[in-house]
């Protein structure tokens, strides 16, 4: 038998509840190749559940549209699905989605020698079905203890959406204003109709968000990106 698998033998597998170290973490999931998703949130392992179309593969795929409908407009910023996040010894979480402004322009986060993200991206987005006691408890003081700017999470049965800004110490919710938009206080320009968001309608959803990236804000977010990679060169 190849050493490799010797090896593997000797690594427990990963199980929910588990209280691990990070490193310990990585080193279960490593020798778990066939697992699509652990987290490890506080020191505890959570897995996921096999995922259903609607509760979350559909508007995970409607939310991925809409931030990556941003990410093309503005050059300097990333996106990523389901990345795993290197957040601090207790905390290694793979969220639904992560928008960040890449390490060369300023960004807050960086990515690691082996590939995973390392830091607090800017913003971090959860499609909540029945994860949604962790995503708004643990999870949520977790992000904002290391520094993560916004925090969108999409509560799929409830059909509501929090957007959460983080202030001096807390996240403040972040609400609509009298068209029904919310608008990033990060990433200028990116606006969202949560109404249609949460109703389907992607086309009313790409509206908004085009008025957001032809505002003035936005130009001047993209202007001050693309003078960071002169400095940066």
């Amino acid at each position: 038998m190849p050493r490799s698998s010797l090896w593997r033998l000797t690594v427990p597998p990963l199980e929910n509840g588990d209280r691990l170290t990070r490193f310990e973490f990585e080193r279960r999931y490593s020798a778990m190749p066939k697992l699509k998703k652990a987290e490890l949130i506080e020191g505890t392992v959570y897995m996921a559940s096999p995922l259903r179309f609607e509760p979350h593969a559909e508007p995970h795929g409607d939310l991925m549209g809409w931030l990556w409908t941003y990410k093309i407009a503005t050059p300097g910023v990333r996106l990523g699905d389901n990345p795993t996040v290197r957040l601090d010894l207790d905390n290694e979480p793979q969220p639904d989605a992560v928008l960040l402004i890449d390490a060369q322009v300023g960004g807050r986060s960086h990515l690691s020698e082996d590939g995973y993200v390392e830091g607090a991206p800017e913003l971090v987005a959860e499609i909540a079905a029945s994860s949604a006691t962790v995503d708004l408890g643990d999870k949520k003081r977790a992000y904002r203890r290391n520094g993560i700017q916004e925090y969108l999470v999409w509560q799929v049965f409830e059909q509501r959406i929090d957007w959460f800004h983080l202030e001096p110490g807390e996240y403040i919710n972040l609400h609509p204003d009298a068209a029904g938009v919310i608008q990033s206080q990060v990433f200028p320009g990116l606006w969202l109709d949560q109404s249609a968001l949460l109703s389907g309608d992607m086309q009313q959803v790409l509206s908004v968000l085009q008025a957001g990236v032809n505002s003035i804000e936005h130009q001047a977010f993209v202007q001050q990106l693309a003078q960071a990679v002169q400095s940066d060169g």
